[in-house]
């Protein structure tokens, strides 16, 4: 099975709490199509390694009600 493409998003996240929330979203799809997620609080930086399209990843992220965008794709 192909892990996918690693998807990048810039979320505002200003705490331990922040940064919580979304590994907990997207920790939920570990094993359904996420595959990795590395989350850089200080570089309010977001990478999701996924099978998933990069739209529905960003929706994901979005329930947090962090300001996210989408940065782009490897």
């Amino acid at each position: 099975m192909s892990e996918g493409q690693t998807h990048e998003y810039t979320v505002e996240m200003t705490c331990e709490g922040c940064s919580g929330a979304v590994q907990r979203v997207l920790g939920k799809l570990e094993g359904k199509g996420v595959s990795k997620i590395d989350i850089d609080l200080k570089g309010q930086n977001v990478k999701v390694t996924s099978t998933l399209a990069a739209d529905d990843i960003l929706d994901i992220i979005k329930k947090t009600g962090k300001k996210v965008e989408y940065v782009n794709s490897k």
